[in-house]
């Protein structure tokens, strides 16, 4: 009679063991593999969020004091559109603290302030929330980076230059130092030097919003770039 071998019962154990270590190192590599690819989406989307923000504040900010037909007193005041501002020798930038901007401009060149879109646009920052609003004309401030907690799932960034200790805004005048980069006005100067600004620079710090997988925390992402409000520099008389 043939003489068949087969597998000791130590031996299953041993491949048993050997395969179940093999599929652990498999798990393991898949699931960091996604954590990584997950880590990465988010600050991705977190980089494109900010600095898309970043480049439209620019972009309105630069337009501040626009007045193509050199029409005088055509500035309101922000909070209500109507009546003059509080005082026309601030001209297109109407408001201007560390955390909060209001500029006006006649975009469409008729000598009067908000009969059109977006020609009195107001920034906030509001640490509380951890999001900056943008209002036009008046209306509603809405959520413009970050968004309200009722919204939280659709976040990519908190806004966090309070954490950080850094303002969203920072002004600077024409009396270049030897840097050339101008004098920074001092927040207490402020609103009576807004006619002084010559250069607006804006900070955004944000955290992704979701942690990221491997170490549980947000990650920290910083953005900036100046603005130079040309129109605003312009000096005229009737």
């Amino acid at each position: 009679m043939k003489n068949v071998k087969g597998f000791s019962l130590a031996e299953v154990m041993v491949a048993m063991a050997i395969g179940m270590l093999m599929l652990m190192v498999v798990y393991t590599a898949v699931n960091m593999g996604q954590k990584s690819s997950a880590g990465i989406e988010g600050k991705v989307a977190a980089q494109q969020d900010a600095r898309a923000a970043l480049d439209l504040m620019a972009m309105e900010l630069r337009m501040a004091s626009y007045n193509p037909t050199l029409a005088p007193s055509i500035w309101v005041n922000p909070t209500s559109c109507s009546g003059a501002s509080a005082s026309s020798t601030y001209r297109g930038i109407t408001a201007a603290t560390a955390s909060s901007i209001s500029v006006e401009m006649d975009l469409n060149g008729n000598g009067v302030i908000g009969d059109a879109s977006n020609e009195i646009i107001t920034y906030a920052y509001d640490p509380a929330n951890g999001y900056i609003t943008r209002s036009t004309n008046c209306g509603g401030a809405q959520p413009f980076l970050g968004d309200k907690a009722a919204n939280e799932d659709k976040r990519t960034v908190l806004v966090v230059n309070d954490d950080a200790g850094a303002p969203v805004f920072r002004y600077y005048d024409g009396a270049f130092s030897g840097a050339g980069v101008g004098t920074e006005i001092p927040a207490a100067s402020l609103p009576g030097r807004i006619p002084d600004i010559r250069r607006i620079e804006i900070t955004l710090v944000v955290d992704t919003h979701d942690q990221d997988p491997h170490t549980g925390s947000r990650r920290r992402l910083v953005y900036s770039t100046s603005v130079i409000p040309r129109n605003h520099a312009v000096t005229y008389t009737n």
